[in-house]
């Protein structure tokens, strides 16, 4: 005589414009990204599914490689989570790919680090492409300054100064493994790695950058915010539209994909690598 059936872990890839909803989290009269997928993955296995993510995003912030995971007692196989649910799905959010996964996996704490870009678009003209997806920036950005800012602040610091009054993470500290700065054309990317982030972390870390870019504090101002653990009141957090979750790195042995296949993808006029 067999035994109950036994639940299934099941991963998938996320990508998504944030710009209509309110986050990844379900919040009650406000569409999300989480009840979408949700929704959706419920009608492929016939049952209510509830998902956990690596990283839950803001209202307007998009992402290009988030990764969840669920446990369902329904058999479908992998062509048919990933194919039907993208079919339940509206146009601005697509799973990328799903795979099976053993019961330890878990979207969150598995998780090594995650990386997050943003992109600027640093030119007079707005653009009709990237309206929503890109903070655009009129006065021209120094780059080497921006870069000249970032000394100090790697490694595992209390980065009190860089998150919201809402966050409600326990400790402060978190360990920036990287913050690289780029210019493309009239594209600007601010891109960071960390094993965590603080709630507003990152598009904190971009506004003083701003500040320092266009020459309203200089690039020692990074340095002194941070060991002060207070947020200076003239620093502004970064729009939503420009920053994306980039990518979630895991231990090889689960074996996930680690990038889309819209990376070099030639767009013209859109950043690339």
């Amino acid at each position: 005589m067999s035994g109950p059936a036994r639940a299934r872990r099941i991963a998938i890839g996320i990508e998504y414009d944030g710009s209509a909803y309110s986050g990844w989290q379900i919040q009650s009269g406000s569409p999300s990204i989480q009840a979408t997928i949700e929704t959706a993955l419920s009608r492929v296995a016939d049952a209510p599914v509830g998902l956990v993510c690596a990283g839950r995003t803001d209202a307007g912030v998009h992402a290009h490689a988030q990764v969840a995971h669920f446990d369902t007692l329904a058999t479908r196989n992998l062509r048919a989570w990933l194919l039907g649910t993208n079919t339940y799905l509206p146009r601005d959010v697509s799973l990328q790919w799903a795979q099976f996964m053993p019961d330890h996996f878990h979207a969150r704490y598995s998780a090594l680090s995650r990386t997050y870009r943003y992109l600027i678009l640093n030119r007079t003209a707005r653009s009709a492409l990237a309206g929503g997806r890109a903070l655009l920036v009129h006065q021209r950005l120094d780059v080497q300054a921006m870069r000249a800012a970032v000394v100090g602040l790697i490694g595992e610091h209390d980065f009190s100064a860089f998150r919201s009054v809402q966050c409600q993470s326990r400790s402060p500290v978190r360990v920036l493994h990287r913050l690289d700065i780029e210019r493309s054309g009239d594209w600007v990317t601010v891109e960071v790695r960390a094993n965590a982030f603080l709630h507003h972390m990152v598009r904190t870390l971009v506004g003083v950058l701003l500040m320092v870019g266009e020459h309203r504090v200089d690039p020692e101002f990074a340095r002194v915010q941070l060991h002060s653990r207070v947020r200076d009141p003239r620093t502004v957090t970064a729009a939503a539209s420009g920053l994306y979750l980039w990518q979630v790195d895991y231990p090889p042995q689960f074996g996930l994909p680690s990038d889309s296949a819209i990376i070099g993808v030639p767009v013209p006029g859109w950043p690339t690598g």
